[in-house]
């Protein structure tokens, strides 16, 4: 069973976001960008290096470079229960 969004960022993971440029394969001197979204865990970021390494070893076009960033949305000592009700109107 896959975990849900919430329990991942309560385990500590962050949403990472890179972009990769890259060459074309028949157009060498063309550089194309790609856009990759996934939950990570900062600093080693075992993901995002797993995607890396799956594109130089199965995708035709060389990586020229990837940038990236990482956000922690909420920590496991940010979130609480909270039980009620609001009634409006």
């Amino acid at each position: 069973m896959t975990p849900s969004e919430t329990e991942l960022m309560l385990k500590g993971y962050g949403l990472t976001t890179a972009e990769f440029f890259y060459h074309m394969p028949d157009y060498t001197h063309v550089l194309n960008s790609y856009i990759w979204q996934d939950y990570d865990l900062a600093p080693d970021h075992p993901k995002l290096f797993e995607f890396v390494e799956f594109w130089q070893s199965k995708l035709d076009g060389p990586l020229h470079s990837v940038r990236f960033t990482h956000r922690k949305l909420i920590g496991a000592g940010e979130w609480q229960n909270q039980v009620g009700e609001f009634t409006l109107h």
